[in-house]
């Protein structure tokens, strides 16, 4: 399955996109997780990035677009994969319809977590508690909150009016989101 995984920061997108990943046997691509392994290794990359993420901003188009192009061509990512993280902005969206229609697979659904905002917060707060990640304070969440509200949500109206969303309710236990998840994918095509 071609996937991606949207909503805001805190959701849970990357734990879902694991549990996913591993139960339809396709990479989970996240561009988050890409830029902090960047960041860690030093790379010429990572310090492009780190002061952006620092300050809660988002990584341009051009540089995600070709990051994100050159892992859907690898060799685990020819028979599906699930997009984490991307794509965050109309552009972005319009990238990924140019790569992906070069290569006639189209995407099949866009998982769409929904949480409220100040749950949300609450979330990030204390994972950066016990994860240690230095750029969850609450001043750099709103920002990311913000930003998300103004660029990402439209995604979700243009991949509505493709009948590729799937919204499902992002609060509650994780096997209890990780079984919504399983039965709207299982609805589209058995696993």
């Amino acid at each position: 399955m071609r996937l991606i995984i949207l909503g805001p920061p805190g959701a849970g997108k990357g734990t879902q996109a694991e549990h996913i990943s591993q139960r339809r046997g396709i990479p989970h691509i996240s561009t988050g997780d890409i830029f902090r392994d960047n960041i860690r290794r030093e790379t010429e990359l990572g310090s492009k990035v780190k002061s952006i993420l620092a300050s809660g901003g988002y990584v341009p188009d051009e540089i995600t677009n070709e990051i994100v192009a050159d892992r859907l061509a690898q060799d685990d990512a020819q028979d599906g994969f699930l997009l984490d993280g991307y794509p965050r902005t109309v552009a972005q969206v319009e990238a990924l319809d140019t790569l992906l229609d070069g290569w006639g697979h189209p995407l099949q659904a866009v998982i769409e977590l929904q949480v409220e905002e100040q749950e949300l917060v609450s979330r990030i707060l204390k994972r950066a508690e016990t994860s240690g990640r230095s750029d969850d304070t609450e001043e750099v969440i709103r920002e990311r909150l913000r930003i998300y509200r103004e660029e990402t949500e439209p995604l979700v109206r243009i991949y509505s009016e493709r009948n590729l969303v799937i919204e499902i309710d992002g609060v509650g236990e994780l096997d209890e989101v990780t079984d919504r998840i399983t039965a709207a994918l299982d609805a589209l095509t058995p696993a």
